[in-house]
């Protein structure tokens, strides 16, 4: 009988830094992130791939973190929330967020903050439907979205006029 590897060894980078840990064969991203790596602002929601609040950006893509095993992340780039920005300063994302009220809770906004950066990686200049489609799978229970599309699209609009 074969035995199999049930720790594997990986590296990536994330946040912009070179990582090298160990994982369980069936670890999910979310918990090698948020359990092995101690970066607590991906966060764990529904655990299924509905709600958005584990969304990272993976080789630039947003994705589930709790859907992709931590295995998958070896040789990505990884960025989470706490990669937004590496100064005290926030991004013109993350300022449009404050200017426009679009945090309740807070518990949604890592995972969008996520979408949207995914989106303004591919597409500097979105539309309000572009926008919409890019948090489409982010759940937010307290504000109603249009503070958040309000936000992004403000933040699109600072960074195509090279505010931010």
């Amino acid at each position: 009988m074969k035995e199999f590897q049930t720790h594997i060894p990986i590296r990536f980078t994330l946040n912009g830094s070179q990582v090298a840990v160990e994982v369980e064969a069936g670890e999910t991203a979310l918990d090698t992130i948020r359990e092995r790596l101690r970066l607590k602002g991906t966060k764990q929601g529904c655990g299924i791939g509905e709600c958005g609040a584990c969304t990272i950006v993976v080789d630039g893509m947003a994705v589930n973190a709790c859907l992709m095993l931590g295995a998958q992340l070896d040789g990505k780039e990884v960025r989470t929330v706490e990669g937004l920005t590496a100064t005290v300063d926030l991004t013109a994302l993350q300022q449009a967020f404050l200017d426009h009220h679009a945090v309740q809770c807070g518990f949604c906004t890592p995972g969008i903050l996520m979408s949207a950066q995914a989106l303004f990686d591919e597409n500097p200049k979105p539309t309000h439907a572009d926008i919409v489609k890019a948090i489409s799978g982010n759940l937010c229970r307290c504000t109603g979205y249009g503070h958040i599309v309000a936000a992004i699209e403000d933040a699109a609009n600072r960074l195509a006029g090279g505010v931010g």
